[in-house]
């Protein structure tokens, strides 16, 4: 007999997001499709020292996911794994750029399901080609320099970043 839990899924995609780009988006999209829900969690480390706050990363992806009835976002402290367990999520989502992303990931992932006692997976998803050399940090760089972004991420986010570096 197949559980609801089984038949409800849910994932989870951890991360900063500082700010989206167009590199989430699409993992997004494409987990949102694989998954009932899908949980965007906006971890507030307070290890970094982020460009945006953590409301405001929210509220950023919230307004770029709109259109994506399944997925929730939500902010979150401490560890991926607890977060993760305290919604009764079994999956972990992670986007892989590149080989090098692989070998960082595959450590956490093994550590995360020893650490859950193998309630908590993690599925890959390689990132789109066109957006391979794309990351937050990249983004938060190039706007710095007042270059254009504009194909790294959506509109209202550039302007968002501009407007915090004091770019017209």
């Amino acid at each position: 007999m197949i559980s609801e839990r089984e038949t409800m899924k849910a994932a989870i995609y951890p991360g900063s997001f500082d700010p989206i780009t167009y590199g989430h988006l699409d993992i997004i999209k494409r987990a949102s499709a694989v998954f009932d829900r899908l949980y965007v969690g906006v971890l507030n480390n307070s290890a970094k020292t982020a460009l945006f706050s953590i409301d405001e990363r929210v509220n950023m992806i919230k307004d770029v996911t709109s259109d994506l009835d399944n997925v929730q976002v939500e902010a979150f402290d401490g560890l991926t794994l607890q977060y993760a367990l305290d919604r009764d999520v079994s999956v972990l989502i992670r986007g892989l750029r590149a080989v090098s992303d692989f070998e960082y990931e595959l450590q956490i992932a093994q550590t995360n399901r020893k650490f859950s006692d193998d309630k908590v997976d993690t599925m890959f998803f390689i990132t789109s080609l066109e957006y391979a050399y794309l990351s937050s940090s990249v983004v938060r760089e190039m706007a710095s320099y007042g270059r254009d972004i504009s194909r790294c991420v959506p509109d209202s986010v550039a302007a968002r970043i501009y407007e915090k570096y004091g770019i017209d």
